[in-house]
């Protein structure tokens, strides 16, 4: 492509909309709205998802939403149901169709490159250190680790009052929180999450609207028997004035008054002349009322589409999105048959393989990426589990996307292989654990814009990103219950003897549970967060150093 078609590409604009400033004032809008984001951005993906609503959604101090309330929950659906980093995804696609392709990448960078540089400076660090760490650095790290508990949890109680929407919404929200926790393999969670998808689906359109006519025709049924106990026992206490109330009184139509065509009026036994004359007021009067209410009723059951939907400033065409994936496919083809054919392995290729699989493959975030991670570099001997579980630890701590943590994989494994310096090997290795891990991601959120577009306004569509995202949600509080296990740090659970350490991404036997003072420390930052706005940088810095607090009683 001549480098004229690439820069046109890359600062194209809709041809359906009229957004007309021009890239540098695009950029610039870019950075000023994201610059302090990979600084600041403590909390993993759930609490991330709360800091893009508050930013690109809520109108406060005078700023101009990016999208609105329903773009950002079909948005947040859908970079769940694709793998990759959710929240980095969902920042990507948010700038894509706010401003274009470079403001996108340009967000991007400035998102995920200060955690990515401090891991690499972490990975550095930790390989000139000694095999055993001294015991106040287990502290500190197991005060963070409780610390990130807590605002993860206000995170997921957040998510989880947003989502619900309705009792199904609960179901699916119980349902992908419980089936989390129950098994992890690694097919597990993208079909946990379209399974609550299709659930919702099948209510939405099919399964609730017959529930709802039982309902209503029971109901109908119970009123009907009510009226006529009542009208027998004034009857039999001589009111029969009672009783004709009763008699005008239209009852709502039920399924089989619908089936054959039929109305209760013509079912209802025949009045006096002047009787139904001089109610013809009262009787058209409680008609219209009723039908009012019923149609009202029927307007906030069924789903809710716009009735003008969201305009996209800019967006990827569905032509686009499949040359877009069409090219990641077969680099991905070529990387892995490259790898198997070479006769002996070359350290950096197999990284770049092993994390670009992980980059493709992973859905559900965090709680998934920790697992695959330790199996594809742990495994084979290129990171030892004590330093894996430092940097798993120190990970939970640092602002940006939690997927920098193959930035610190891939500098320790490239940097043990040999073959020339070791700095310059470890900084190969971060760019190949960078690039990797990140690259799927942001191919399947390009991907799907062009279809997302065509589709949002579609109920079916609509249906199945409701119970894509209350899944996800879910999973948000099994990401609370996985960072529970890995909590408490001790030198023995992190010693390099035994890949037990990493097995399923928590520490082998040690949960903060088993230490009550870590505890307390999430407690305490949940309510701090929650209840009194301490923001999550400081409530993880302070668990940090209640860890070395804790530390320093103990060992007296």
């Amino acid at each position: 492509m001549p480098l004229k078609q690439l820069v046109n590409f890359l600062t194209e604009r809709s041809p359906h909309h009229g957004y007309s400033e021009k890239l540098i004032d695009r950029l610039r809008e870019i950075v000023k709205a994201t610059w302090y984001l990979g600084f600041t951005a403590f909390g993993g993906p759930a609490v991330h998802f709360q800091i893009f609503h508050k930013k690109f959604v809520e109108e406060k101090e005078g700023r101009t939403p990016w999208i609105d309330e329903q773009t950002y929950q079909q948005l947040f659906a859908l970079c769940q149901g694709l793998p990759g980093p959710g929240s980095t995804k969902f920042l990507f696609a948010t700038a894509l169709v706010h401003a274009g392709w470079l403001p996108a990448i340009l967000a991007f960078l400035i998102w995920s490159m200060p955690g990515a540089v401090g891991m690499f400076a972490l990975a550095l660090g930790v390989r000139q250190i000694s095999e055993t760490l001294p015991e106040p650095a287990y502290a500190f790290l197991s005060g963070l680790n409780a610390s990130t508990v807590g605002i993860v949890a206000v995170a997921a109680v957040q998510l989880a009052e947003k989502c619900i929407k309705d009792p199904f919404s609960r179901l699916l929200v119980v349902f992908g929180a419980c089936g989390g926790l129950c098994y992890g393999a690694l097919w597990y969670y993208p079909v946990l999450v379209v399974a609550g998808g299709l659930a919702c689906v099948t209510w939405d359109l099919w399964l609730g609207r017959r529930v709802r006519r039982v309902k209503q025709a029971w109901e109908a049924r119970r009123r009907r028997a009510a009226d006529q106990a009542a009208a027998a026992e004034d009857e039999a206490a001589g009111n029969p004035r009672r009783q004709q109330e009763i008699e005008l009184r239209e009852p709502e139509p039920t399924a089989d008054d619908t089936k054959h065509g039929t109305s209760p009026v013509q079912r209802r036994h025949a009045q006096p002349e002047s009787t139904v004359t001089s109610s013809t007021g009262a009787t058209a009067e409680s008609s219209t009322e009723s039908s009012t209410t019923t149609d009202v009723r029927q307007q906030q059951q069924r789903p809710q589409t716009p009735s003008e939907p969201f305009k996209v400033p800019y967006g990827v065409s569905v032509r686009t999105g499949l040359i877009v994936l069409a090219v990641f496919m077969i680099s991905f083809i070529i990387i892995l048959v490259t790898r198997s054919e070479l006769p002996q392995e070359y350290r950096p290729l197999s990284l770049f393989a092993n994390v670009y699989l992980a980059g493709t493959i992973i859905f559900g975030g965090g709680p998934v990426v920790i697992p695959l991670l330790s199996e594809y570099v742990v495994s084979p001997g290129w990171v030892s589990p004590r330093d894996f579980l430092i940097g798993l630890a120190i990970i939970q701590a640092f602002p940006g996307p939690n997927f920098n943590f193959a930035v610190y994989l891939g500098a320790l494994a490239v940097a043990g292989s040999g073959g020339g310096t070791s700095a310059s090997l470890a900084l190969l290795g971060a760019l190949l654990g960078y690039i990797g891990i990140f690259l799927p991601g942001l191919v399947f959120a390009a991907f799907s814009q062009g279809l997302w577009r065509m589709l949002r306004t579609n109920p079916l569509f609509i249906a199945l990103l409701r119970g894509i995202n209350a899944t996800a949600v879910g999973l948000v509080f099994t990401a609370v219950y996985r960072l529970w296990e890995v909590g408490y740090l001790t030198s023995e659970s992190t010693s390099g003897g035994s890949l037990d350490a990493v097995q399923g991404g928590r520490v082998s036997g040690r949960s903060l549970a088993d230490e009550p003072w870590f505890v307390v420390v999430a407690v305490l930052t949940y309510t701090g967060n929650k209840w009194f706005n301490i923001p999550a940088a400081i409530g993880i810095a302070a668990g940090g150093v209640l860890g070395l607090a804790w530390w320093g009683v103990t060992q007296q």
